[in-house]
């Protein structure tokens, strides 16, 4: 097990604060909305460093767990850095694990009114039943993670589940990319699949599909509920081993309103800074940063509701 106080960042240090605000206010936002940031039970999260920090199979090599403080200081610290929004992405590699994780968000946003009550599913039987059970208690994203679970997105175990994520336009956040490491079921064919079979989907592709970047492009041109989140793309950690191929730099010019600011906060082998300093230096222009740092997952999640409610949770006030 992971001892937790065993921190490599002190977590009173200003030094790493006070850029991430100083990048926010600097484009006039209110803060940040960090869509892709992970919250597990004390077990879940112990045992998924373990397997970061000893460069399990599905990762390949050494990651060094750069936030690796209790819960209560991982909260502060994103609260600090002018974090406004931010999820708890839960994820099963087996049967069986999906519903108690999904009991376990929901607490945990009841208890953290500033995070997106977040859920997830696994191929199983029942997996239509409890993931309705998640949307009617107010879920507002699911995640979805091909790779470790090891399924194919079109098992015929899901359809009642995705027709009710559908229905309900409950947004997804799903691992499909074959970064860092593929499976059997990642890449981009299983997703245009899964998006014939339910085109109303809202499915946004963790870390803007590695290393697929331009094939799950390709799709974004086929299917308009498509999205992406940046989270551990273009630092320098990343571009080591998946580089982003900047030639397709002006196709994410064009999909400004489709791409949303993710951390994978506090799995980073980096600073925080390092992944907002990443997506300015694309010169996309300060418009586009406002889009993907904060205004497009505002108006996805209806954060800015005029009348101050939500369809499916109160409200988190933000003024854009």
């Amino acid at each position: 097990m992971c001892d937790e106080t065993n921190n490599s960042v002190d977590p009173a240090d200003e030094a790493d604060i006070a850029p991430v605000v100083a990048f926010w206010k600097r484009l006039g936002l209110p803060g940040l909305i960090d869509v892709h940031t992970h919250f597990m039970p004390k077990r879940v999260m112990d045992k998924v460093w373990a397997y970061f920090e000893a460069g399990g199979p599905l990762i390949a090599r050494p990651w060094p767990i750069g936030y690796r403080h209790d819960e209560h200081l991982r909260l502060d610290r994103l609260r600090r850095y002018g974090v406004r929004a931010y999820s708890s992405l839960v994820y099963p590699h087996k049967p069986d694990m999906a519903a108690w994780l999904n009991a376990w968000a929901r607490d945990f946003a009841a208890r953290n009114t500033d995070c997106l009550h977040t859920a997830t599913l696994f191929p199983e039987p029942g997996v239509g039943e409890y993931v309705r059970t998640a949307i009617d208690s107010g879920a507002q994203l699911f995640k979805a993670h091909v790779q470790v679970g090891g399924y194919d997105p079109t098992d015929p175990l899901l359809t009642p589940a995705w027709a009710a994520i559908a229905d309900a336009e409950v947004p997804v956040i799903i691992h499909c990319g074959s970064g860092p490491t593929p499976t059997p079921f990642t890449g981009p064919d299983p997703i245009a699949r899964l998006l014939q079979q339910h085109p109303r989907l809202q499915l946004i592709v963790a870390h803007l599909g590695m290393d697929e970047y331009s094939q799950f492009l390709d799709l974004a041109d086929r299917f308009p509920t498509l999205r992406f989140d940046t989270a551990g793309v273009f630092v320098d950690f990343t571009e080591e081993r998946h580089p982003y191929p900047h030639t397709e730099l002006p196709r994410l010019a064009d999909l400004a309103d489709r791409i949303l600011f993710g951390s994978d906060f506090p799995n980073l082998a980096y600073r925080y800074i390092d992944g907002l300093d990443a997506l300015a230096a694309l010169d996309l222009g300060d418009n586009w940063l406002r889009a993907v740092c904060h205004h497009n997952a505002a108006r996805l999640f209806r954060l800015h509701h005029p009348t101050g409610t939500r369809t499916h949770a109160q409200a988190i006030p933000i003024t854009l």
